[in-house]
């Protein structure tokens, strides 16, 4: 099932078919979490014109900002970006980069390519010129959007939910 929903809370994934990216990378989180790996997530907001290209005939819908929750685990001491679980950034550079367009989510692309939210790889992997702002670190992503409040209003929640259901990620 695909939602936009916050309800119930993103650290309980949904039932059904998991789709949509924040629910794949929420259900990662708490694999890792039952696993015993300590898992944070940063708060980005970003340039909600980052995802026209993903959805072109809903960018009416779209908001101007988005609040994104991009997970890091704890593994030798040290935090780890999802986009850094196949490898470094710098070794992942050669996949091409993070399109946002197509089928393609920012949870499948971390496993060929280098997501760089921070500018610090090559230039087809930068995301960092569609982050507006760094929100910090948060305990969870239930915590990031408990301080910063819901990305979508509640009648476009409403109506993208209607259309996101039909819709395969």
């Amino acid at each position: 099932m695909v939602t936009v929903s916050r309800k119930p809370p993103q650290s309980t994934p949904t039932t059904g078919p998991c789709r949509r990216c924040s629910q794949r990378l929420a259900i990662l989180e708490a694999v890792a979490r039952a696993g015993g790996i300590a898992s944070r997530v940063r708060g980005l907001l970003v340039d909600g014109r980052f995802r026209h290209p993903r959805f072109p005939r809903l960018q009416a819908l779209i908001p101007h900002q988005i609040v994104l929750a991009w997970p890091e685990f704890l593994l030798g001491g040290q935090w780890v970006t999802v986009s850094e679980l196949y490898g470094d950034l710098s070794a992942l550079q050669g996949g091409g980069g993070f399109t946002n367009a197509g089928g393609e989510t920012l949870f499948d692309a971390v496993a060929r390519t280098a997501v760089d939210w921070d500018g610090v790889t090559c230039s087809s992997c930068d995301l960092s010129g569609h982050v507006l702002f760094d929100l910090g670190y948060f305990s969870s992503r239930d915590a990031l959007f408990r301080t910063h409040g819901q990305t979508l209003r509640l009648p476009v929640r409403i109506i993208a939910d209607l259309v996101m259901s039909r819709r395969a990620a």
